[in-house]
């Protein structure tokens, strides 16, 4: 029995283009969605030393407790581009540092998640699962499944990337999309799948809908400007999921990640990479917005923080609390979020750590409540067990 209609001609077509422009990446989106505030979350895996991209460089303690490490303040060649007196951020954050002015970024200090592990592989499980215990799910997955379910909403998200992360897994089908790989498969290698598998009632609807995703990615994608391939990887990612938000049919939610922040020796060479990739990527997903830059949050958050004291290869460890940043024209920004527990004799977590004083999970409420408009089923749903845990305020303008 047929179970669904014929894909047809221009959708097929589409999807042949989007083949052959994309090579091997891989979208699958499904009906637009109702709702114009789109959320980005990008994932800093490796655990990023807040202390080095947000220095609280108006701390007594900061350049004692740093050697090595410590930033000069603002004004100094090499120094923090200040935000307000008291923390800076890191030099090669131009562009963000831009967004502070523009009162689109909203830096945050002293936050972590529940969870205490110095274990990457735990941390970024319960990061992405929400929760202190090991989950099988993400809680933005969960936050948009239940969303679907109490609003009849469509498909939203969109994973970008070789891989689809924790945080976007369980039951909510989501999209994925990655950059183009040099082999590229026969064109008639999908027109014999389509062909063949149209009426199987589990790969039928995939390949269908696969081949429409790639239709919309060509179309979305080749809008404008071409997206320039000679950049990093993060770079690119960031642009095209800038344009794939931006389209009238694209999706509202997206999640990408990127690494290089794991510098347990020479930190100050090791991460200055990474933060341009993050300050440039984050330049390219704006402009690649375009109006819909006024809409959208950022989140960029990290699986902990790092050690408050430089150890013997000038790197840091594995630490406790550290930074994350909200950026977009919906932040209501210029400003830094923290309640700064201090760097001094007996304010370090176990005498080693930045104390951690406010929770990712009510940052990540926040987003879902009063930006995405979720229902409080949804962000329930998003964290389970963390009634205890209010979402914070204030973060979102209007």
């Amino acid at each position: 029995m047929t179970h669904l209609p014929r894909l047809g001609r221009r959708g097929f077509l589409l999807g042949l283009g989007a083949v052959a422009t994309l090579g091997q990446a891989r979208l699958a989106l499904a009906d637009p969605t109702p709702g114009e505030s789109r959320l980005v979350v990008i994932l800093l895996r490796g655990a990023m030393d807040g202390l080095h991209a947000l220095v609280p460089y108006g701390d007594a303690d900061y350049a004692g407790l740093r050697g090595a490490l410590a930033l000069p303040g603002p004004g100094a060649e090499g120094g923090v581009l200040d935000l307000g007196g008291f923390f800076g951020l890191h030099p090669a954050l131009a562009a963000m540092h831009a967004m502070y002015g523009e009162g689109a970024l909203l830096p945050i200090h002293a936050v972590a998640g529940p969870y205490r592990t110095r274990s990457h592989f735990d941390g970024q499980d319960l990061l992405e699962g929400g929760s202190d215990q090991r989950l099988t799910s993400g809680w933005l997955n969960r936050a948009l499944a239940a969303a679907a379910l109490t609003e009849g909403r469509a498909r939203r998200g969109l994973a970008l990337g070789i891989d689809l992360p924790l945080i976007l897994r369980g039951p909510q089908p989501v999209g994925m999309w990655a950059p183009p790989r040099p082999a590229r498969p026969d064109a008639m290698l999908y027109l014999r799948m389509a062909e063949l598998l149209h009426d199987d009632p589990l790969l039928g609807p995939g390949v269908a809908e696969g081949l429409r995703g790639r239709g919309f990615a060509s179309e979305a994608l080749s809008m404008g400007a071409p997206l320039p391939t000679n950049q990093g990887g993060f770079l690119r990612l960031a642009g095209a999921a800038g344009r794939l938000l931006a389209a009238a049919e694209g999706p509202r939610v997206a999640a990408l990640e990127i690494g290089g922040w794991d510098t347990h020796a020479a930190q100050a060479d090791r991460m200055l990479p990474a933060l341009r990739q993050l300050d440039g990527g984050l330049a390219a997903l704006k402009a690649e917005l375009g109006p819909a830059w006024a809409r959208t949050a950022v989140l960029c958050i990290t699986e902990f923080g790092r050690t408050a004291r430089v150890n013997g290869n000038a790197g840091t460890d594995h630490g406790t609390a550290g930074a994350a940043f909200l950026a977009g024209g919906a932040i209501q920004g210029g400003r830094v979020l923290a309640d700064w527990p201090g760097l001094g004799q007996g304010k370090l977590f176990e005498n080693r750590d930045v104390q951690p004083t406010r929770d990712l999970r009510a940052i990540a409420k926040g987003l879902l409540r009063d930006h995405l408009r979720l229902p409080a089923s949804a962000v329930a749903a998003a964290f389970p067990g963390s009634e205890a845990v209010g979402a914070e305020a204030g973060m979102v303008r209007g």
